[in-house]
């Protein structure tokens, strides 16, 4: 990203925004360090207030992708990236978060240990790890920071672990929460002031339709309505997102899990208004631009001293709200529930510390080597999310199915898509994989949940009917 070229003043916004920041999350840390669970649960005491600010601010990461998506495809991005998730939090609070918070473990590949056995505990906790890595979190700060403080992005994805890891490895979740409580204020607030100014300077749905493609006020755009029925597929993370679960296992009581997760579909509903509002106006106002930048380019543009910090403070906000709590689930997920599994000792504290570190340096491979945040996010979840799906949904219901049967259903999807994937590669290009058939990897994983359990029914029927004669 180029150079921003902030004044002074919002420089030091910043500035402030970050060493703020780091002083709270250190601040928090003192007291996590009494428990093993203080550490990772905050000791099960989570009030209502502090998880649905938590919960908002985490599953809220990608902002420079949300802006991206409202430029090139309109309003769609709401009914792609916003209404599917509202649907499946919202069965995820009615249906699964009692049993999460009832359940007592700690993360959700102690459901798979504690229902199949350790070895899916430990693939568990190798997906887990692979599905929660910070680096598209780290890839967008330190892109923002790059362009504000002019520094060359390497530069910036080290000041992006101080300012996120470092509190973090010191006051686990606890240090998370209160932080995030900062940034779920941050965020509103920048968004909020940033549409409060386009609507009073430009004019409100009639300017939007004068300067606006039609196709970007209309629910399916462009793309048609199999492209949107792709990313309620997608939606399905929801069920096994480990940010969901640690807040559900943290939370008070499970009344507070499902209340709060039902409140935060409210303040996403808003802040999803705030965000597609501002990058319609980015495209009207900015054709022709970068859409990533449309956020960052739009308050630059628009936006005068003071207003113009708070609101990057904001796009900083949303990120590293993620960021720091994806740097602790991934380390947990590496740290406790791998590498602890395969040592023998999961509730060893230094274990999640060398995993904080090792997360850290994968995130770094994975934006050399693959430095597009949507790539990352589609590439991670076509091969993971149909290997976990089930077997996440079997362990929280305490279904009787084999250990054996969910092991193989968990390494043969993830070998099926990453095949899949691989072919497409093979047949188009890393950037354009054109799939056999055009059926995309997430559907292959899928299909040998399917046929396991297809086979399954049959050798039972076989051997009832061999056994009756």
């Amino acid at each position: 990203m180029t150079g921003l070229q902030l004044p002074n003043i919002d420089f030091f916004i910043v500035l402030f925004f970050l060493g703020s920041q780091l002083v709270v999350g250190l601040y928090a840390s003192r007291r996590a360090n009494r428990s093993y669970e203080e550490y990772l649960l905050m000791g099960r005491r989570l009030s209502l207030p502090a998880f649905i600010a938590t919960l908002v601010a985490t599953w809220y990461g990608g902002i420079l992708g949300i802006g991206e998506f409202t430029y090139r495809y309109g309003i769609l991005n709401w009914f792609a990236q916003g209404l599917p998730y509202y649907l499946f939090a919202i069965l995820f609070a009615l249906f699964l978060a009692p049993r999460i918070r009832e359940s007592n473990q700690y993360t959700l590949p102690d459901q798979l240990r504690r229902q199949f056995g350790t070895p899916a505990g430990i693939i568990g906790g190798l997906f887990i790890f692979i599905l929660t890595t910070p680096a598209p979190h780290f890839l967008m700060v330190s892109l923002l920071l790059g362009g504000i403080f002019g520094i060359p992005f390497w530069w910036a994805f080290a000041l992006t672990s101080l300012f996120s890891a470092l509190y973090v490895f010191f006051g686990g979740l606890r240090a998370v929460v209160i932080t995030d409580i900062l940034q779920f204020i941050l965020m509103f607030t920048g968004f909020g002031l940033i549409v409060g100014i386009l609507i009073t300077r430009y004019g409100g749905w009639s300017f939007l339709q004068a300067h606006l493609p039609a196709t970007h006020l209309q629910p399916v755009g462009e793309m048609g309505l199999a492209y949107l029925m792709v990313w309620f597929f997608i939606a399905l993370w929801t069920f096994v997102d480990a940010g969901f679960y640690q807040r559900c296992y943290a939370a008070q009581s499970w009344q507070t899990a499902r209340k709060g997760i039902l409140i935060s579909v409210i303040f996403w509903v808003i802040f999803d208004f705030l965000t597609t509002t501002t990058g319609l106006y980015a495209r009207a106002l900015l054709p022709g631009i970068n859409p990533l930048l449309a956020f960052p380019m739009l308050g630059q543009q628009v936006l005068g001293e003071v207003s113009r910090g708070l609101f990057f403070v904001a796009l900083l906000a949303t990120i590293m709200s993620t960021l720091d709590s994806y740097c602790l689930l991934s380390a947990m997920s590496f740290g406790r529930d791998f590498l602890g599994l395969l040592r023998g000792g999961p509730d060893r504290r230094q274990y999640i510390k060398i995993g904080l570190v090792f997360s850290v340096l994968v995130s770094g491979i994975l934006i050399y080597f693959l430095p597009s945040v949507v790539r990352m996010w589609y590439t991670l979840g076509s091969l993971l999310i149909p290997s976990l799906f089930v077997p996440t949904l079997a362990a929280l219901y305490r279904m009787p199915l084999p250990r054996q049967l969910i092991i193989a259903g968990m390494g043969l999807s993830f070998l099926a898509s990453g095949s899949w994937f691989a072919a497409g590669i093979w047949l188009g290009s890393a950037i354009l994989p054109r799939y056999p058939w055009h059926i995309q990897p997430f559907f292959i994983g899928c299909l040998v949940w399917f046929l396991i359990f297809l086979g399954a029914c049959v050798r039972r029927m076989l051997i009832r009917l061999f056994s009756d004669r």
